[in-house]
């Protein structure tokens, strides 16, 4: 929901205490804020692939509380806290290490990210002594950099398959609201973004209605579910998105996709349409058939009756021998086709498997008639994990780094 392509602003208006506290803000350049946190936060006497493993980590969390908007669309006049219960020590007036500085004027536009992602990863990181997090531990990648650990390695051992954005472009901070109401009959990329968003949303609240189609045009649909959010969240239900309906949608497609969680769905933009197909049937190929087998080969994973199935795109025998199973599980008319009903059946199964099991870190048992799963990556569209699974695969997070 935020901006599309991130960006590093050029200031950042630092909150000196924690959100709901009367304590002043302060907005100082986007690189002294990154050289005082890690002047705050760790010593300029260890490695220096220590050094910049943190630096990493402290650019990437504060990038994401930007481009997530996550203080702005709360109502809040800042960007960060200098709290450490919510985000990361910053003092100040305080004076810089030299060496820290160096490294931060080299370092402060690159961040990290998942792949295929768009968001910066909210890369926490806690001292790993007195706290520990699932995230860096401070004072251990200095044990790890003693063993030899490069910077990429070190952040491998605690990120997973991440991969860095260097020279990101560097602009003043702006919001993602279009500056004008979206109602009926705006088009242009700022519905599109409405509409991506509305849908994800609709996945956690079903009484927005889904949008057939991520098209750029604001009509009938698009309204009908900007009412109903605003019914739902207590505010004007004229299917007009100003600021206020904005900045909730801001906030809720932030929280359904955790993007300000390490552990993130991740902002994929022009992602998959969660809505129902308008029918999917035996010799249909594309990327809805690809999601339709990927939450089918989830269910199959814990219902014995619906068969493991490959992912490939196509809707073969296989694929609508595993849609009669789930028909037939799910009490539906068993016409191994899929319109609303069935793909809103096998969706609802799915999310509660998603919601409490695939980013829970636990192992994940999928299979097929080789006990293996196969995700294929062949778009930034998709939502599959981007790699093959299998009985005793670890969480997709724990994968490795790229550099």
């Amino acid at each position: 929901m935020p901006p599309v392509t991130p960006y590093v602003p050029q200031r950042i208006t630092v909150h000196l205490g924690a959100p709901s506290s009367d304590a002043a803000n302060v907005t100082v350049a986007f690189p002294d804020y990154v050289k005082n946190v890690a002047s705050s936060e760790i010593y300029p006497t260890w490695d220096e692939s220590a050094l910049r493993a943190n630096i990493f980590a402290i650019v990437s969390f504060a990038l994401n509380r930007v481009y997530t908007e996550f203080y702005r669309s709360r109502g809040y006049d800042f960007d960060i806290t200098s709290s450490t219960a919510y985000d990361q020590a910053f003092v100040n007036g305080r004076s810089y290490f030299e060496n820290i500085s160096r490294l931060v004027d080299e370092l402060f536009n690159d961040y990290l990210r998942r792949p295929g992602f768009v968001e910066p990863l909210a890369a926490k990181f806690c001292n790993g002594t007195t706290v520990t997090c699932d995230g860096l531990s401070q004072w251990g990648s200095q044990n790890l950099a003693q063993q030899g650990y490069n910077t990429t390695q070190i952040l491998r051992s605690y990120y997973g398959d991440v991969e860095t954005v260097l020279n990101a472009p560097i602009r003043g901070i702006t919001s993602s609201y279009p500056g004008t109401p979206l109602r009926r009959g705006s088009t242009g990329p700022n519905v599109v973004v409405l509409q991506v968003a509305l849908n994800r949303i609709s996945q956690n609240y079903p009484a927005i209605p889904k949008i057939s189609a991520n098209d750029g045009v604001f009509g009938t649909r698009t309204e009908a579910a900007v009412k109903a959010l605003q019914q739902i969240f207590g505010l004007t239900p004229d299917g007009i998105v100003g600021p206020a309906t904005w900045n909730q949608i801001v906030r809720l497609y932030t929280a359904v996709t955790a993007l300000s969680e390490l552990r993130s769905q991740g902002q994929q933009f022009y992602s998959i349409n969660w809505s129902p197909p308008n029918g999917l049937q035996v010799g249909d190929t594309g990327e809805k058939v690809r999601l339709l087998q990927y939450m089918l080969s989830i269910l199959s994973s814990y219902i014995p009756e619906i068969p493991p199935l490959r992912i490939d795109g196509i809707y073969g025998q296989n694929t609508r021998a595993a849609v009669l199973s789930a028909q037939r599980r799910f009490g539906l008319p068993e016409t191994g086709t899929v319109g609303a009903q069935t793909w809103d059946a096998i969706y609802d199964q799915y999310a509660g498997i998603e919601n409490t099991v695939l980013r829970s870190g636990e192992t994940f048992p999928g299979r097929n008639s080789q006990n293996r799963v196969s995700y294929a990556r062949t778009s930034t569209q998709t939502q599959f994990p981007g790699r093959d699974l299998s009985v005793g695969s670890q969480d997709p997070i724990k994968q490795e780094v790229v550099r």
